[in-house]
């Protein structure tokens, strides 16, 4: 069994420190004003039911959905892509 001499101990203690600061950073954190959009968006596409006001709100997403449309605008910084759907909402075809 080998043993690391009493005498490097501070040295590889200061090594390993070095590479603990020096080490890079990947993540990034969310601006407050990119997550304040954000929410903001997320509350005009999942829009929160109101008890006692059966018109307010929708029934739509569950908080999967909308922790996911949360994530999409943050990694698209703040911008959201709500395109409209290909086919018309109303059931009668425009000629």
């Amino acid at each position: 069994m080998s043993k690391v001499p009493v005498r490097n101990t501070p040295r590889l203690l200061g090594l390993a420190c070095l590479f603990a600061v020096a080490a890079p950073v990947t993540a990034s954190a969310v601006t407050a004003e990119v997550a304040r959009t954000c929410n903001t968006a997320v509350a005009k596409a999942f829009p929160p039911k109101q008890v006692g006001n059966p018109a307010a709100g929708s029934a739509k997403g569950s908080a999967k959905e909308q922790r996911d449309y949360f994530n999409k605008c943050v990694a698209n910084d703040g911008k959201v892509d709500d395109a409209p759907a290909d086919a018309p909402k109303d059931s009668k075809a425009k000629n």
